[in-house]
């Protein structure tokens, strides 16, 4: 007899958010499984930001069904640090008493367990971001929800981050969303990619391309193309001196 499938970290069904007179979610229907890791697209207001609050619980539904693990942690686009607690403070802020050795392991992990007694103040914007998931991942959650936590940093730090975030994620296999505007930073690190648009997902396939990504990778470069084209984004097919090869993951 056949095992049955594992019950997804997150099922969504039928999901429906009601904005005036405007359904910014209409009948939208989600699975990510446990350790799956899946990256939204979507243009401004098309309403990923407003998916991933409800699957926090930071929103409520107008509509439809939600199931998600009662453990989950948020990270956003603002690290979101208490300015009066030191870092370690902040890392096992509203955990209970005893956790401080959990809370240094966390910083360990993204690179900062000797900025443990430093004000969130004398961070860079990089460092204050890895305080952040750490933050997150000293939880041990089932469900990480990422909201475009990388958007408001250099480009050399920002992919540092996306590297962190992989690795840390493999690591630990939570299920993961992570809610961006940038196409590529979605090909190179998730499982899953979706579109969003029109209240409901027109995009959702596994992204097969090999890893370490390569944005040179044709297969790469082949998904990037359709799914610009899902989000309206015209583009320009270029010139390539690679050889001819299957695109795998593009069905």
């Amino acid at each position: 007899m056949t095992d049955p499938a594992p019950r997804p970290a997150v099922r969504v069904r039928e999901l429906r958010r009601v904005f005036g007179d405007r359904a910014v979610l209409d009948g939208l229907r989600l699975d990510i499984a446990r350790g799956e890791f899946v990256a939204l697209l979507g243009a401004s207001g098309s309403g990923k930001t407003t998916l991933l609050r409800i699957l926090g619980a930071l929103d409520g539904a107008d509509g439809g069904e939600v199931l998600v693990p009662e453990a989950r942690t948020v990270v956003f686009q603002e690290p979101r640090l208490v300015p009066s607690k030191k870092v370690l403070a902040n890392v096992t802020v509203a955990l209970p008493r005893g956790r401080s050795g959990h809370g240094l392991r966390a910083l360990a992990e993204v690179g900062l367990e000797r900025h443990a007694d430093a004000w969130p103040a004398t961070l860079s914007g990089g460092e204050a971001q890895r305080v952040a998931l750490a933050r997150a991942l000293v939880r041990e959650p089932e469900l990480l929800l990422l909201d475009e936590p990388f958007a408001a940093l250099d480009a050399l730090t920002r992919l540092k981050m996306q590297d962190l975030v992989g690795e840390l994620c493999r690591k630990h296999r939570p299920a993961v969303l992570l809610v961006t505007h940038d196409v590529d930073e979605a090909v190179r690190l998730a499982d899953r990619v979706a579109v969003l648009r029109d209240g409901r997902l027109v995009t959702d396939e596994p992204v097969t391309v090999d890893r370490p990504r390569d944005p040179g990778d044709p297969a790469f470069g082949a998904l990037r193309r359709r799914l610009l084209d899902d989000l309206g984004v015209a583009t320009t097919p270029q010139p390539s001196t690679a050889p001819e090869r299957t695109e795998v993951g593009v069905i």
